[in-house]
């Protein structure tokens, strides 16, 4: 029963969010009490819904607070300076818009931390989008495919998650999967290329469509004569995002302490009068407080779906009915699917609960538990992290660039399923991945 109540409540979920029945709020609130109490845990159900919201409480303060941080920062005129840079070194060619931003997430990913590569590349890129009018959607599908790609390395959560869950080392499990990042990089830049190609196709026919690209290129007179006005306090703001950068990686204190501290900084620098920060509080508290209680919601529902056993049993279940001949192969099955089960699994339940059960039966059918593990990483909360409405992060980057999450996903997931597609491709030709 608790297996098709999960899948049950994961499809719901999903229709809901994807045909914008109802708010991502209201889904993820919903469908997981209504599950519970359909399959008896009503008495457990505060604390299964307490131990989600607890679980990610110091991630909602966060990105709270750091959607306040970049406001204010927009706000001051950080940003503009770089911006103009960008602008200069990329013109005003969409195409090469979306490259850079593809080559700055991919970059900015290295510290395998979903959140700051959000916070990194949004702020700095939307500007231009909106500069050259092209649609935020293409920002975040961009940032999602580098991201996504880049959060298979070692040090990120998925390997070394997979890693303890198999207790493999993590050079065991990734080395092998080297080639396949590289193809799945490569696919990032190509992929992007194409977006790009569109992107100034309709950037050009808006031109045409407003008297001639001289019209599209109005203002870059502008932007080069800006170029070396930099705004008022410019160097300390930017001295004190290096350093908040700098101490989440370092995580000198707990996160959303640290953004809490700097927005008050930057708060009392650049606008002094009270009247003044409590405009600024109000003008960004908006997108804050969508984006806190989602999380929050989100975290009831992982709760909730944990708590209540469904998430494990849904992974028995499954795997009891393959036949053997199915399981031999189950590497290879779990690889084409790892991404999609990104939307169904939140990291923990899958790779500290249902990746040790699939890689059991796996390996009783004469499969290499290792390869289950590297198959999972080519999607699962890799590829599939920036969609899944089990990630706080995907909130971060969805709400940063102002987008719906159903827009975002159905923009990005077909790329994100495709890159995926090619690394478990990579992995099969290089013998990562066993047939």
């Amino acid at each position: 029963m608790l297996t098709w109540l999960g899948l049950a409540s994961i499809s719901v979920l999903l229709a809901l969010i994807l045909f914008r029945i109802t708010s991502v709020l209201v889904a993820l609130t919903l469908v997981p009490i209504a599950a519970a109490l359909a399959g008896g845990f009503a008495p457990q159900l505060g604390s299964f819904a307490m131990d989600g919201i607890r679980g990610v409480a110091p991630t909602a303060a966060l990105l709270a607070f750091a959607v306040v941080y970049f406001g204010v920062m927009h706000d001051a005129g950080l940003f503009d300076p770089m911006i103009r840079r960008v602008v200069r070194l990329v013109g005003r060619d969409p195409g090469k818009v979306v490259l850079g931003t593809a080559a700055l997430a991919t970059v900015a990913h290295l510290d395998g931390a979903g959140a700051s590569t959000f916070m990194v590349t949004v702020p700095a890129m939307l500007p231009i989008y909106q500069r050259l009018g092209m649609d935020p959607l293409i920002l975040t599908c961009t940032t999602a495919m580098a991201a996504g790609t880049m959060n298979i390395l070692p040090w990120g959560g998925p390997a070394t998650r997979a890693a303890t869950a198999l207790q493999v080392g993590v050079g065991e499990l990734f080395n092998p999967l080297v080639v396949p990042t590289v193809a799945g990089i490569v696919m990032v830049f190509v992929l992007a290329a194409l977006i790009g190609a569109r992107a100034r196709a309709s950037f050009e026919a808006s031109a045409l469509s407003a008297r001639g690209p001289l019209s599209a290129r109005g203002h870059a007179g502008d932007d080069a004569a800006g170029a070396d006005r930099l705004p008022r306090f410019f160097w300390f703001n930017a001295a004190l995002t290096v350093v908040t950068l700098t101490a989440l990686v370092v995580e000198v204190l707990p996160l959303p302490v640290v953004f809490l501290l700097a927005c008050a900084i930057a708060l009392v620098v650049n606008f002094p009068d009270a009247r003044l920060q409590r405009e600024r509080l109000e003008a960004h508290g908006h997108a804050a407080m969508v984006m806190v209680t989602t999380v929050l919601a989100a975290g009831l529902f992982a709760g909730i779906m944990t708590g209540t056993g469904m998430l494990t049993s849904m992974a028995r279940d499954i795997v009891g009915v393959l036949p053997p001949g199915v399981l031999r192969h189950l590497p290879v099955l779990l690889a084409v699917v790892s991404m999609p089960l990104s939307l169904a699994f939140d990291p923990d339940s899958f790779y500290f609960g249902v990746l040790p059960v699939l890689a059991t039966a796996s390996q009783a059918a004469g499969a290499s538990a290792v390869d289950v593990g590297r198959a999972a990483l080519v999607g699962q909360m890799t590829t599939g992290f920036p969609v899944s409405p089990l990630t706080p992060a995907t909130f971060l980057l969805v709400g940063l660039a102002g987008v719906d999450l159903a827009d975002h996903q159905r923009r990005a997931i077909p790329y994100l399923f495709a890159i995926s597609l090619v690394m478990a491709a990579a992995a099969l030709l290089t013998g990562a991945i066993h047939w």
